[in-house]
């Protein structure tokens, strides 16, 4: 009895245990667990060929990964030509090589790192605005520019201001300008231009009928330059704005320059803010303005203009039909010169004028007066000055 209920126990245990820890084999003998996990294993082993398991994470990258990833992005040679130049690539660039505008501002590309951005940017039929600006490439860098608009015909816009291309430079953009057909906007301001700079941009100038907004403030332009764009000017049938603001052109550089603009008949828009125009340049202004019928917008504060000067500006203006803005801040006109110029606004009847600006120069009741007539004639006329002669006044002990 006793072997018996052992035997039946053995049984009960087998019962229980083994759907847990057998299963039958393919010829109907019960494994253990070990036997179970060591057959599981061999035949992974044999599903996998017999190579060894590898568990990778789609979310991580390998620098191999990483690599082969770049080198597909850059079908451009972009790469390749920062290795040859022995520069740093910008990746930036590559980032946004597809995109319809790159600003690459303030990044030191410097001669070489320019060279190299020049590279794929001769075949990239996507970027149409480029802002290379403060990046001191230098001619040489200037120059890789250049010869890279010749061959790109998608750039619309270029900024390459701060970038002291000197006059080096500014012979290659002149190069590029008589070859390329579809710049619309040039900031060359800040870039070391003098007036043998002018000597290869006039030319130009007189070549391209294309380009609409040009930007050469914050240079070094004399009389000679004044001259050489005074000739160009007058030839010129695709400008529509023109910066030459804080630079020197003065005496009969600024003469001519301003002969030029009474011959122009596409510009609109005149910067020449912070030159030395004076009683010379201020005269020929007056004529230009009696035979121009295009411009708009006339800015010529900070001249050292006279009050003789601005008698001459007013007779241009008594007579001229287009002009909306005149800037004539901060010239020593003193109110008499404000008075005359408002005046001749008043004498025509024809006059577009919507706003002028005396800034920092006081008036006297008188021109207060007037101010208020010319109103009743062209009520949406604005005109801003430094104050009036008396209004602030010490007080009373």
């Amino acid at each position: 009895m006793l072997q018996l209920g052992e035997e039946r126990m053995s049984q009960t245990e087998v019962d229980v245990c083994g759907p847990k820890d057998q299963r039958s084999s393919p010829c109907g003998n019960l494994l253990d667990r070990g036997e179970k996990e060591v057959e599981e294993e061999e035949d992974q082993e044999e599903e996998l060929g017999g190579e060894d398991c590898v568990i990778l994470n789609e979310d991580y990258d390998t620098d191999l990964e990483l690599r082969d990833k770049e080198e597909a992005y850059d079908p451009t040679g972009y790469m390749e030509a920062c290795e040859a130049l022995q520069v740093v690539p910008a990746y930036s660039f590559l980032r946004n090589m597809h995109n319809s505008e790159l600003s690459m501002m303030h990044r030191c590309l410097g001669p070489q790192g320019t060279k190299a951005l020049a590279v794929p940017l001769v075949t990239n039929t996507s970027i149409l605005r480029l802002n290379l600006r403060d990046n001191w490439m230098e001619g040489m860098g200037g120059a890789a520019i250049a010869e890279m608009l010749k061959e790109n015909c998608y750039i619309t816009e270029v900024d390459l201001s701060d970038n002291s291309l000197g006059d080096h430079g500014a012979g290659a953009i002149a190069s590029m300008l008589k070859e390329n057909s579809t710049l619309v906007n040039l900031n060359l301001s800040g870039n070391h231009f003098t007036d043998r700079s002018v000597e290869h941009l006039g030319p130009a100038l007189i070549t391209n009928s294309r380009l609409q907004h040009l930007d050469l403030s914050h240079n070094a332009l004399g009389e000679q330059a004044g001259q050489s764009l005074g000739h160009a000017l007058s030839e010129n049938t695709g400008l529509r704005s023109l910066s030459l603001a804080w630079n020197c052109i003065r005496g009969r550089g600024a003469a001519i320059l301003a002969n030029g603009l009474g011959g122009n008949i596409c510009l609109r828009s005149v910067d020449l803010s912070f030159n030395g125009l004076g009683t010379e340049g201020a005269c020929a202004l007056g004529k230009a303005l009696k035979e121009n019928t295009v411009l708009e917008e006339l800015n010529v504060s900070n001249n050292r203009i006279p009050p003789e000067g601005a008698i001459h500006l007013a007779m241009g203006l008594k007579v001229n039909k287009t002009i909306k803005s005149l800037n004539m801040g901060r010239n020593p006109i003193q109110n008499a010169g404000c008075f005359t110029i408002l005046k001749s606004v008043q004498e025509n009847p024809d006059s577009a004028m919507e706003a002028i600006y005396f800034s920092d120069i006081t008036v006297n009741q008188d021109f207060e007066d007037l101010y208020r007539a010319v109103k009743e004639i062209f009520p949406a006329l604005t005109v801003n000055h430094g104050g009036r002669i008396g209004t602030f006044r010490k007080a009373k002990a």
